[in-house]
């Protein structure tokens, strides 16, 4: 299999895409640093979910979005930082998306203060790295800290450079 080819009967989630595992490029700290600040972005989604205890859940990720043509580039990195899944985004798009509180929380966010991002990208990253923070600490859990989280999200991603 190349990539680009899917595994055809061996599909079990027509979002997942399976390629050879030992293909994987060789990536570099500040290789990643510079795609993830141009490609890449920090997001929180809070969702609606009665399940929970506020009846929402917060959902943190790094996500990486590529045409399907440079799919290697997002199975390198997750390979690089040993998590995450590849999927289908929209259209001929796929992206890299890493979501688990204890990979983002071990792996990603240690990465990327070891190795600062270098564009405003930096400041999403800091914002981000609260909100994890303040999960590790149990406060998305109340009313209070989930306030916290909210008001931290509504400044980040902006396309205005005030903050």
């Amino acid at each position: 299999m190349t990539w680009g080819q899917s595994a055809g009967n061996l599909k079990k989630d027509p979002q997942r895409l399976y390629v050879k595992e030992k293909d994987f490029m060789e990536l570099n700290a500040q290789w990643v640093v510079g795609f993830v600040d141009g490609e890449g972005c920090f997001h929180i989604g809070i969702n609606q979910n009665q399940e929970m205890k506020l009846g929402v859940q917060v959902l943190p990720e790094l996500t990486v979005v590529q045409h399907e043509v440079d799919e290697q580039v997002l199975y390198a990195l997750k390979n690089y930082f040993g998590c995450g899944v590849v999927r289908k985004n929209h259209g001929s798009r796929l992206c890299y998306r890493v979501r688990g509180h204890k990979n983002l929380f071990e792996k990603i966010i240690p990465f990327f203060e070891k190795h600062q991002l270098k564009t405003r990208k930096r400041v999403d990253f800091a914002k981000f790295r609260k909100i994890v923070l303040l999960m590790e600490k149990g406060e998305h859990l109340t009313p209070e800290g989930l306030q916290k989280i909210r008001q931290i999200k509504k400044t980040m991603n902006s396309t205005t450079f005030l903050r």
